[in-house]
């Protein structure tokens, strides 16, 4: 089966809108015009336009384009945040709140034109919950954590090995690292993630990371993957992805 993939988006849009369309020249050169495209969480934070990120998701679901879309960490910490005001998420060993510049949540609430600085978590969160539409924040809310095919689950962070799908952790799918980026032994199926920035999609024969740290000022790269195989895409085409 085919299908593609988009990693850590980071409110770029601009960026979200080329990796589309590249895609969508690529659909119609295999003559596959309703191959899904899946995009691993990480939509807000960091970058320019979260909001215009969103809006553009939830449009392009609406008018019927075969778009899946994970919850990342930084989506649900956005979410937490609006709605909770739950400013810190315990997975930050640093006790680095959400509006830190590091993580870029100050930049998601200027995307809906809400002043926000490190520490003033009340104005803030008041002016969120004012100027965030309840669609966005439901939108966010009714994100799956993971997508399984026959040979692939596509999730944001990862898997924690020997576990199955149906018992891992959220704070896992969404947070893990080292347990999982550290696993050389097969999953069973393929795994498709973002979260740990690189700098272009990296195949590991287990995993496959999409994750071409848009959120740190590098071009997001969508996927194809057709089976255990998987390309980059680039405007002269596809860029075959080596196993190791």
């Amino acid at each position: 089966m085919r299908f593609y993939a988009i990693g850590d988006i980071h409110g770029h849009l601009d960026q979200l809108i080329e990796a589309h369309r590249l895609i969508d020249e690529d659909r119609g050169r295999v003559r596959d015009p309703d191959a899904a495209v899946v995009h691993t969480g990480d939509l807000v934070d960091r970058g320019p336009d979260s909001k215009g990120v969103i809006d553009h998701l939830i449009a392009g679901r609406a008018r019927g384009a075969p778009w899946a879309v994970l919850l990342g960490n930084h989506d649900r910490m956005f979410l937490r945040f609006v709605r909770d005001g739950a400013s810190h998420d315990p997975a930050i060993k640093s006790g680095k709140s959400w509006l830190h510049p590091a993580l870029g949540g100050a930049t998601t609430l200027a995307s809906y034109g809400v002043a926000a600085e490190d520490g003033d978590f009340a104005p803030a969160r008041e002016a969120a919950a004012r100027a965030v539409p309840a669609a966005h924040l439901d939108f966010v809310a009714s994100l799956p954590l993971w997508i399984e095919t026959e040979m692939h689950i596509c999730v944001h962070a990862g898997i924690r090995p020997g576990i199955a799908l149906q018992q891992q952790t959220e704070e896992d799918l969404l947070w893990i690292r080292d347990d999982f980026l550290r696993e050389t032994a097969d999953h069973g199926k393929l795994v498709v993630h973002g979260h740990t920035a690189l700098k272009m999609p990296t195949f590991y024969g287990n995993r496959l990371n999409i994750d071409a740290g848009a959120g740190y000022g590098r071009p997001l790269s969508p996927v194809v993957v057709e089976g255990r195989k998987a390309w980059m895409l680039t405007e002269t085409g596809r860029f075959l992805l080596p196993a190791p």
